[in-house]
């Protein structure tokens, strides 16, 4: 029971966002703490260089594997939207969950990174969200939906009235039935494994992106990035010896 609890533990410190100010480590996206350079940051990043299953990736379908349909029992509403200074969170409410390989995931958090980090057939999207779900032994699911430049999102633009300006700052968002109503009808989806896409960079996240993009307005993305101040994703990694099913 020790051994589940820390596991536990360690991975919701994984995901635990803190304001630039607190970290002890300063990471980001651009200058000194980029990308090509986290896993010189700080030997808890080694896994950031060195690892053979990073995210995000460019999906191409290796393997048709008839996927089992998506168990999504999403239904809850946000808490909160924050300003992480690397991305927009809206956390949720306990009781939203995605089941894989018979597993019950708990959704914690969905975010924004803008534009996309994995990209599907070579493409790029100008926005993506990442779901983030943890199992009771802090095991990471990462369910992934692509945005489409087109009409102006709705659900989106509920979210975005509530995004906090600085680093740091957080509003009151509650959205009901906030992670389901960004995703698409169609849920057909690509699977592989993979790592989380920011620093400590942890391998054995298995990644589910959805190929059914929904669409987001010209007007939104330049509002996002306005906020953020530049672009948030992390370059494509190697997919090395993975194989990606559909």
């Amino acid at each position: 029971m020790k051994t589940i609890l820390l596991r536990s533990a360690v991975s919701i410190a994984l995901l635990t966002t803190l304001s630039l100010a607190n970290e002890k480590v300063h990471w980001g996206y651009t200058g000194h703490g980029a990308p090509d350079s986290w896993g010189k940051l700080s030997p808890k990043y080694h896994t950031c260089s060195e690892g053979k299953n990073q995210s995000p990736i460019d999906v191409r379908s290796s393997l048709d594997a008839s996927l089992d349909p998506l168990t999504l029992h999403y239904s809850k509403s946000s808490k909160e939207v924050i300003n992480n200074g690397h991305a927009i969170q809206v956390n949720m409410e306990a009781g939203d969950n995605m089941v894989v390989d018979g597993i019950t995931f708990d959704l914690k958090q969905f975010h924004f990174h803008s534009p996309s980090e994995n990209h599907i057939e070579g493409k790029s999207f100008p926005l993506e969200a990442h779901y983030v779900h943890l199992d009771k032994d802090g095991n990471i699911a990462v369910l992934a939906l692509m945005f489409e430049e087109g009409k102006e999102n709705e659900v989106l633009s509920k979210i975005w009235s509530k995004m906090p300006k600085e680093a740091g700052g957080k509003n009151t968002l509650a959205l009901s039935n906030a992670a389901a109503s960004l995703l698409p009808e169609n849920k057909e989806y690509y699977r592989f494994n993979g790592s989380l896409t920011t620093p400590p960079c942890t391998e054995g996240v298995r990644w589910l992106v959805l190929k059914t993009p929904v669409t987001i307005s010209k007007a939104q993305v330049e509002a996002f990035l306005h906020i953020m101040h530049h672009p948030n994703n992390r370059p494509v990694q190697s997919t090395n010896a993975r194989v990606i099913v559909k």
